[in-house]
């Protein structure tokens, strides 16, 4: 794990660090660090990354809040990619440090996206288990268990399908 603020201090002393954004393109696409390489979790590639990071002294993964780098990065370092980091905190940390950053158009985040669709999805379960079908309350209860195997695993399906969709390409 590093620092936002000493990420940053290495990068202004001519540090040659490797950038790579493992978020969705319409996350990047809304908001990233210069200079960084959009490779999306779902479509990471243990060459490509090396690619990018050749002649690099360091290559930090980056994405909203920390947690798909580190997924990216076991990933990585199962593939036998080396120097890799984690920025600890991502994007979010690198702006609340008051750190520069690229603006771009604004979009629903992937976290958003699956609170809205489990969301739906667990309302159309309650509203035609009440007034079609009591079996149609097995949506409500399939997506509640979803969500707490993620809580506890810190991996969501339904994020990896939305990540996955048109908007987010």
């Amino acid at each position: 794990m590093i620092h936002a603020k000493q990420l940053n201090a290495e990068i202004a002393s001519g540090k040659r660090v490797s950038l790579i954004d493992v978020r969705t393109p319409a996350e990047h696409g809304e908001v990233h660090i210069e200079g960084s390489h959009l490779m999306p979790l779902d479509r990471l590639d243990a060459a490509a990354v090396r690619s990018a990071a050749s002649g690099a002294e360091r290559c930090v993964l980056v994405c909203g809040t920390g947690k798909r780098a580190k997924q990216a990065y076991q990933k990585l370092q199962a593939a036998g990619c080396e120097n890799l980091e984690v920025l600890d905190g991502g994007v979010t940390a690198w702006e609340s440090a008051g750190l520069p950053v690229v603006r771009g158009v604004k979009a629903i985040s992937l976290e958003r996206q699956v609170r809205i669709a489990a969301g739906m999805l667990v309302l159309l379960g309650v509203i035609l288990g009440t007034w079609v079908h009591p079996a149609f309350y097995g949506l409500s209860a399939f997506v509640g268990a979803g969500l707490v195997f993620a809580g506890i695993t810190d991996w969501c399906g339904m994020a990896m399908v939305l990540a996955k969709m048109p908007w987010n390409r």
